[in-house]
């Protein structure tokens, strides 16, 4: 049976996928920050900070220790951040692009030695569909997304003569504790972007909660592991998100940006 190694694993997407999984027979482990937060989780936790690269390194050695292969890597964690651009604080961008890009980086380029040695393995990059688009007061999140779901194209092809494939999956707003976690700057009474910010970030938290279950998403990702070919991204979540990225390939940008300054009522 495979082993699947799921970073994030203690909430949400990773947490649904690595039950599911687990439920089908799959060897699953998850990471956490703070896996002792988590007593009586449904499968293994392993200590990692995608911040901190040696953290990432013991981690996939743990699991190839125990198991001695490492088939599929879900790329899950990741961290939310809204807010207009010139207000968001430089500290926390790069925060938000060492989780949601660097880190997803770093954990490709410890498996990929280990992927090469058995000649098999499967990655699977959670992206999002706001990394599709520039979306106000997600700029920074939309922009970490793009980068991952961009890189994804670019190991493709580097791994072409290999049997690793790798994907992204990118899904819309899923009904999870992301708001929660989620950056957000701080609504200023003198800003220029006060009221539609503050309405942006009303309409975002409501989207979520209103978003498709973590359980679907991970049927999703199940789906692509048992794929034979990957493509290169796959997308999941409300019809009408899904809807919107094949939209901008076909309309004009300006009819496309017309569209979400009229979504966002901007």
């Amino acid at each position: 049976m495979q082993v699947v190694f799921i970073t994030g694993g203690s909430t949400g997407i990773g947490k649904a996928t690595g039950v599911l999984l687990q439920s089908l027979g799959y060897y699953v482990v998850g990471t956490s920050r703070s896996p002792d937060r988590y007593a009586n989780h449904p499968f293994s936790l392993l200590e990692m900070d995608l911040h901190d690269i040696a953290s990432i390194q013991k981690a996939i050695k743990e699991v190839v220790s125990k198991y001695g292969c490492i088939d599929v890597v879900v790329n899950n964690a990741g961290k939310g951040i809204a807010g207009p651009i010139e207000e968001t604080p430089l500290s926390e961008i790069q925060e938000v692009f060492e989780t949601n890009f660097i880190g997803p980086v770093a954990v490709i380029q410890s498996v990929l030695p280990i992927m090469r040695k058995q000649q098999r393995g499967k990655i699977i990059n959670i992206t999002s569909i706001a990394g599709y688009a520039g979306l106000p007061f997600r700029g920074i999140y939309s922009a970490t997304k793009s980068s991952l779901h961009m890189i994804t194209e670019s190991l493709r092809l580097e791994l072409k003569n290999t049997n690793i494939q790798c994907c992204s999956l990118a899904p819309g707003d899923v009904a999870t504790n992301i708001s929660q976690g989620r950056y957000h700057v701080p609504i200023n009474e003198k800003s220029p972007y006060k009221a539609i910010y503050g309405s942006a970030r009303r309409e975002m938290d409501k989207h979520v909660a209103d978003g498709v279950s973590a359980q679907s998403v991970a049927t999703r990702i199940h789906q692509l592991i048992l794929k034979d070919n990957l493509k290169p991204h796959y997308t999941v979540g409300p019809w009408l998100q899904r809807f919107s990225v094949y939209l901008k390939s076909y309309l004009p940008n300006m009819g496309y940006e017309f569209l979400l300054t009229k979504f966002y009522k901007l």
